[in-house]
């Protein structure tokens, strides 16, 4: 009957650790697909023969959007920018060698007597305005002017209506250029439009001639704003990055301190938590200068942004192989991790390939808004592996608590509890900003609320670091390591992992058998020493 209740309440855990691992797992494959999304900033637009959309009656190309903040006010000390030649504290959009092709069939049904023989448009609107672009009737969704509009002298036959607020200088912009004779190519005037309100801006290519269907745009346009090439959304990251890295420096000293304190009694395990500390400080100084750089020259510097990525790469590998290897009770339930070192270091390996060529991808060379199907390609790997780190960790941790619970390791019992509530925490908090976050998308889907879009990815860093100083508390280097490090006196200690037995009963019966052994002995051994010494009283008192 023992043997029935141990395994009952061995698999009604196990059926507990799966369906809590299979949320966490879908959490995780979230938070790694959406992170391909929400990192997808806009500085510079980079266009390689776009296509226009049909809408309505009018064809557009999306060339970007971006939260831009208001230019600062000249003052005669300002300078003007090497690049731009532009003065700073300036915020603006410029257009750089954009070019319109049209087909050649188009070409031909144009007049080569005629100077103007297409128009196509770039506007420049914000967010608040987008209901100025279009008919004002209701009855209407036309957006470009139609000859029976053009007739009551609202807008102009073949361009995209927009309604001017006369109580709003910093309306929607209008750019034009136009096709001439039978030209196949037409190139639009490089200029550039000062930013003068805040808000988030978002810039069309429109035109109405359907004889310009098919016509494709290429070139790209820079977006500024008044502290640099950084996109609105992303400035406060640089200053959060900066921040960040004396945070992580800060842990540093406090974790050497202890270290040189403690050094005779520092175990393997110390080593790799330095390890991870040390990845997160090169990591956030790397980032904090990579966006320091890019927001004084506009370009991703290539080496800063290699290094910084690849930091990225080992530090997330490093940061999982720790929550891995410290479940599994390296150190502490266990000298070594036996057969399955082989495996965790090729888990590692695999996950390092795939998180650094997904890192690649998403962040070198210039910012712009098109994700592409790379990103989406190399994101389905990395979300997987990442569901097999939470669930070999989880499988793991509920292996090392029952051996704890048998070996009536008091100690390290409550060592792993705290570790498991504060991942349970860790998992609850994660839970409750995911939600959050699905409600600050829902709730805006224009990106409005671009000033506070930095704080989602930082709340992922700053949950990282806060798991980082839980471990350093828990495992923190003292003059007593043995209440975590590992000890044969506790039992003998066997791979389960790596051994293949079949049900879990018999594991739970034979580790039983063999305590009650140590006990019969110890008590064997005691009770003769008893009588030994009775024995030689007794003589005594006989002798007398």
């Amino acid at each position: 009957m023992d043997y029935i209740d141990h395994g009952g309440d061995h698999r009604r855990r196990r059926r507990s650790l799966h369906s809590s691992i299979q949320h966490i797992s879908v959490i995780f494959i979230y938070l790694t697909f959406h992170s391909v999304i929400t990192l997808v900033g806009a500085s510079i637009h980079d266009y390689q023969n776009e296509t226009f959309i049909r809408r309505s009656n009018s064809f557009f190309f999306h060339g970007g959007s971006e939260g831009l903040y208001a230019s600062k006010p000249i003052s005669f000390n300002h300078s003007l920018s090497s690049q731009d030649n532009f003065p700073t504290g300036k915020s603006f959009i410029r257009f750089e060698s954009i070019t319109f092709r049209r087909t050649k069939e188009s070409a031909e049904k144009a007049s080569s007597m005629q100077q103007k023989t297409g128009l196509v448009e770039a506007i420049i609107i914000k967010v608040r305005d987008r209901n100025n672009i279009g008919s004002v009737s209701l009855n209407s969704d036309a957006i470009c002017c139609t000859p029976e509009l053009a007739k009551e002298g609202s807008c102009k036959l073949g361009e995209v209506i927009i309604r001017e607020n006369p109580d709003e200088p910093n309306g929607p912009k209008r750019l034009q250029t136009f096709f001439e004779g039978q030209d196949e190519e037409t190139n639009m005037v490089i200029q550039t439009v000062e930013i003068n309100s805040t808000g988030m801006y978002y810039l069309y290519f429109m035109f109405c001639d359907p004889q310009l269907k098919d016509t494709v745009i290429s070139g790209r346009t820079v977006w500024r704003n008044p502290d640099g090439y950084l996109p609105g959304k992303m400035t406060p990251l640089m200053t959060f990055y900066g921040l960040m890295s004396l945070a992580y420096l800060f842990l540093g000293l406090v974790w050497f301190l202890w270290f040189v304190q403690y050094w005779k009694d520092v175990i393997q395990l110390h080593y790799h938590i330095t390890a991870v500390i040390g990845l997160g400080m090169c990591e956030m100084a790397l980032w904090y200068f990579e966006y320091a750089n890019f927001n004084s020259t506009g370009s991703r510097p290539m080496v800063i942004t290699v290094w910084a990525v690849t930091f990225t790469a080992v530090k997330k590998t490093v940061s999982r192989l720790l929550l891995l290897v410290v479940s599994m009770g390296f150190g502490v339930v266990r000298p070594t991790l036996g057969g399955l070192t082989s495996k965790v270091i090729l888990l590692g390996v695999v996950y390092f390939v795939a998180s650094e060529a997904l890192e690649l991808v998403e962040h070198l060379g210039n910012i712009n808004d098109f994700s592409g199907k790379a990103r989406l390609i190399l994101v389905l790997p990395v979300a997987l592996l990442d569901a097999c780190f939470i669930l070999w960790i989880f499988s793991s941790l509920s292996k090392t608590l029952e051996k704890l619970q048998i070996r009536k390791s008091t100690g390290k019992l409550e060592l792993y509890r705290k570790f498991t509530n504060s991942l349970a925490v860790t998992v609850l908090l994660s839970v409750i900003w995911i939600g959050y976050e699905l409600y600050f998308n829902a709730s805006d889907p224009l990106g409005e609320l671009w000033r506070r879009a930095w704080v989602i990815p930082a709340f992922w860093t700053l949950l990282a670091y806060a798991l980082l100083i839980v471990i350093c508390i828990l495992w923190a280097p003292s003059r007593n390591p043995t209440r975590y490090s590992y000890s044969e006196e506790t039992g003998d200690d066997f791979d389960e992992e790596a051994v293949t037995i079949v049900g879990s009963g018999v594991k739970v019966s034979e580790m039983a058998t063999r305590l009650e052994r140590k006990d019969r002995k110890s008590s064997s051994t005691s009770l003769s020493t008893d009588h030994h010494v009775f024995g030689v009283v007794e003589e005594e008192d006989k002798r007398e």
